[in-house]
């Protein structure tokens, strides 16, 4: 048995897929992606299977952003994601931190799209 999971034709960002296994054990499906030449970074992607698992889709985090996705030119990606339809719930801002701007998932989940600055701990560590 499959369960469908459902991917927009064009992508909204590339990404690599390393994963796509059905578990008939647990009737689950795990599908993992990762940013193109990703060596750490991977998000796992997965069905509710149960009615309370449901009930919190898009909301598991109490309309809080918990996902971040780091970028090395903001506007280019700010852009392309405008471009495909994504919704933006906060317009972008200089931050002290960097760039920032909060969109929406296709299941209503908040992400920051976020470009920080050089000195940031964070952007260190990713170079």
């Amino acid at each position: 048995m499959e369960i469908p999971i459902s991917i927009p034709r064009e992508p909204y960002f590339s990404h690599d897929l390393l994963e796509d296994t059905y578990q008939p054990e647990q009737n689950k499906r795990w599908v993992v992606v990762a940013p193109p030449n990703s060596i750490g970074t991977t998000i796992l992607l997965a069905r509710a299977s149960t009615l309370e698992q449901e009930e919190f889709i898009g909301n598991q985090t109490g309309g809080r952003v918990f996902l971040f996705l780091n970028s090395d030119d903001f506007w280019r990606d700010y852009n392309n994601m405008i471009s495909k339809g994504i919704e933006f719930v906060r317009e972008p801002k200089k931050a002290e931190y960097g760039m920032v701007a909060v969109f929406k998932d296709l299941y209503g989940n908040l992400w920051d799209l976020l470009e920080l600055n050089p000195e940031h701990p964070i952007a260190k560590r990713m170079n």
